[in-house]
């Protein structure tokens, strides 16, 4: 047994994968910041949309939609509009599709499958608007683009794009290495994220609170996500040619 054990300890898989490890305590801070993440999101969510259902607007939804509004400028308007407009069926499937084939062909195999599991989280945001069920906001009060008949909260927008587009950051973060391009593609996908919630707002069909609620609910499905991927990546494409995975890696 003392002999396997030293053997074991000599075969240089083994010390590879220890080397790509944290120490203990690193990894047990992670889990706990990462639990606590959860645990703090999830409340913020329920309590958010437990109220959103009683609760057509806040006061502070009032008050930013229309500090928003009051600004005039063509091209800020123009880009609050295609940024919108990228989410909307049935665009935003072509987008998903269209990145997710990308990887594919890249030969990543479960980093293209992943992005499609992402991209679900707005599936369950549909059951939640239906639970919900909050008037968007009103003309009477707003300026309103476009009248939606759907339910408000959360936004489905700013949901897709924050577990989409946040996978593909982790992606690009993990995978790239540093240069020019990848502070670029990081810098666009952060900027579109944020960007998506500011145009939902803008354009008078979701609350602040609205969008607060999705990038809530989104963030935590991304970080389900994540898990999934990292559990599967290891089982199912441990082999991939343009990033392989060392089978033992931690999930």
């Amino acid at each position: 047994m003392a002999h396997a054990a030293r053997l074991a300890e000599d075969d240089p898989r083994v010390k590879l994968d220890r080397a790509a490890i944290a120490p203990p305590r690193t990894r047990r801070v992670r889990a706990a910041a990462f639990q606590s993440y959860v645990i703090v999101a999830a409340s913020a969510f329920i309590t958010l949309a437990v109220i959103a259902h009683t609760v057509p607007y806040f006061p502070i939804d009032l008050t930013i939609t229309r500090a928003l509004q009051a600004y005039h400028g063509h091209l800020f308007a123009r880009g609050m509009f295609w940024v919108s407009w990228i989410g909307f069926m049935p665009q935003v499937i072509f987008v998903v599709l269209g990145v997710a084939g990308a990887l594919f062909a890249a030969v990543l195999g479960g980093d293209g499958t992943a992005p499609l599991f992402a991209a679900c989280g707005a599936l369950l945001a549909s059951i939640v608007k239906i639970v919900v069920y909050r008037p968007r906001p009103s003309a009477n009060l707003i300026h309103v683009f476009q009248q939606l008949p759907s339910s408000g909260f959360p936004t489905g927008h700013v949901l897709e794009f924050t577990t989409f587009g946040g996978f593909l950051i982790f992606l690009a973060f993990t995978l790239l290495k540093p240069s020019a391009f990848r502070t670029g593609l990081l810098t666009a996908l952060g900027l579109l994220i944020g960007l998506m919630g500011l145009s939902r707002i803008y354009q008078g069909q979701h609350w602040f609170s609205d969008v607060m609620g999705a990038y809530l609910f989104g963030s935590l499905w991304l970080m389900l996500t994540i898990r999934l991927y990292r559990w599967g990546k290891t089982r199912f494409f441990p082999h991939q040619p343009v990033a392989p995975n060392p089978a033992r890696e931690e999930a």
